[in-house]
């Protein structure tokens, strides 16, 4: 069983950044391909980006291309969402997910565990 624990989330300016951050239990972090998504009110959860076990390979929605970027530090069992120009219309729900098996790339239905999510509020 693997644990996910989000945090960075908050309210922020459009325009502005945010850094949000995923933690995972257990010992084999640097086997899982791990995903952010996100949900807005009312929508269905929609994929914002991936990344490989090992980091050098990333994947992102074109919502996200150019102002996200995703990163891992596989010493801290942590993955990074880094959101900069942001919109009201990033506001959601941000989740990680996570896929052991050094599966690459990944749908987004193929992830096995998930975390509670972080809530991301952007003010007009």
């Amino acid at each position: 069983q693997v644990q996910l624990i989000e945090s960075g989330g908050g309210l922020v300016q459009a325009g502005g950044s945010a850094r949000l951050s995923c933690t995972a239990s257990g010992r084999t972090f640097d086997s899982y391909t791990m995903g952010w998504f996100r949900q807005a009110p009312g929508k269905e959860r929609e994929f914002v980006g991936a990344i490989n076990w090992s980091g050098d390979k990333t994947d992102y929605a074109d919502s996200g291309k150019g102002r996200f970027t995703v990163s891992r530090d596989n010493a801290k069992n942590t993955v990074y969402l880094q959101m900069n120009s942001l919109k009201p219309d990033d506001t959601a729900v941000y989740y990680c997910a996570a896929l052991p098996g050094r599966l690459w790339p990944v749908g987004s239905y193929e992830y096995d565990y998930w975390g509670q999510g972080t809530q991301v509020t952007v003010s007009s």
